[in-house]
């Protein structure tokens, strides 16, 4: 072992008790002898347990129909949340304003993310009211078992099936080996041909078949040839996911006005686009340390720090970037309205 990579150990050891997850990057959680004796599935059966216990004690933030169909399902679907006028109003804020925004791509498609933090929300009242309210802060937060401060954008997927690579993202996939969510409230109607959301029920669930693939992956996720995969992100096929006994994917081909919230621990994909189109939404996510045993106590709920989750982790990201001088897979593109073509 080399010096430097002793010096790393309690760093690598120590990230075992947190949502690290890339088998690559840690020698540790990569290891082919530990994984082969455990650790990766005792890991996701740890944090699945603690998942459980921290949502028992956060039933104020989801019905009882939408909890039930959640534990079965591991996703969260409301059409016609806002009332029309409202809904109306929220859309002529969106199309009318000029944000901050940042691109990324991947293969044949362009992910457009735009904060919105405090001082841009108190200029759009109708778009303010929808991302603090209790719809979209509570279904994210009990799908992902925590009452941490969600990281929202609008949020844009803009796709030329005839351009580029395909999109990675089309492939079934688990985030991450851990309880977590993320959530579309779409702006308007998705149908098939523009690449809707794809999710298998039940498997945000560490069922006996899914836990055995998952072991198996673990003992050789540190080299395998999908650096996605190697991270963490696990890829499946259909004919893989078709063994493991889950019900067949469901595709959200919804209206404009819908809410999607789901835990991707389960596999989930994007639909391959047919055609050139613009998917639009306003985009949430919580991920947490899996092995907390409370679900509050978040800093980013503080005074001052609340509802610039997605802003401070984009300043983050850009200063990371130019500090260590390596491109970063996303970039500011100035204002911009949510529909301007591509800039990258």
């Amino acid at each position: 072992m080399k010096v430097l990579d002793a010096l790393k150990m309690p760093f690598w050891v120590a990230q075992v008790a947190t949502g690290a997850k890339s088998f690559r990057d840690n020698p540790v959680l990569g290891s082919r002898r530990l994984n082969e004796r455990g650790l990766h599935v005792a890991r996701v059966r740890a944090a699945e347990a603690m998942a459980d216990r921290r949502r028992r004690g956060m039933e104020d933030l989801l019905d009882d129909h939408h909890r039930r169909f959640f534990a079965e399902n591991g996703y969260v679907e409301q059409r016609n949340v806002l009332p029309a006028d409202t809904f109306a109003q929220l859309l002529e804020e969106v199309h009318g304003t000029r944000f901050d925004a940042w691109e990324m791509r991947q293969g044949n498609a362009v992910t457009r993310f735009i904060p919105l933090p405090p001082e841009v929300l108190r200029r759009l009242p109708a778009l303010a009211a929808f991302v603090n309210g209790a719809v979209f802060q509570g279904t994210l937060k009990y799908v992902a078992s925590t009452r941490a401060e969600p990281t929202v954008y609008l949020h844009a997927v803009l796709t030329d099936p005839d351009l580029g690579t395909p999109d990675p993202q089309t492939h079934f996939h688990a985030d991450t080996f851990f309880a977590n969510s993320k959530a579309w409230f779409f702006l308007d109607d998705v149908p098939e041909a523009d690449g809707p959301f794809r999710f298998v029920p039940g498997s945000h669930r560490l069922t006996p078949e899914r836990a055995a693939w998952e072991q198996t992956q673990s003992e050789t996720a540190a080299t395998h040839g999908n650096r996605l995969h190697g991270r963490g992100s696990f890829r499946i096929s259909e004919d893989e996911l078709a063994t493991l006994g889950f019900a067949p994917p469901v595709t959200f081909e919804v209206p404009a006005n819908t809410l999607v919230v789901a835990d991707t621990f389960g596999f989930h994909a994007r639909t391959p686009s047919l055609r050139p189109s613009v998917r639009i939404a306003i985009y949430g996510s919580v991920r947490r340390n899996p092995f907390l045993p409370f679900a509050g106590l978040d800093p980013l709920t503080l005074p001052g720090l609340r509802g610039r989750s997605a802003q401070l982790l984009n300043a983050y990201r850009d200063t990371r970037a130019r500090l260590l001088k390596k491109p970063q897979s996303e970039r500011y593109i100035g204002k911009t309205l949510l529909t301007d073509p591509a800039h990258l």
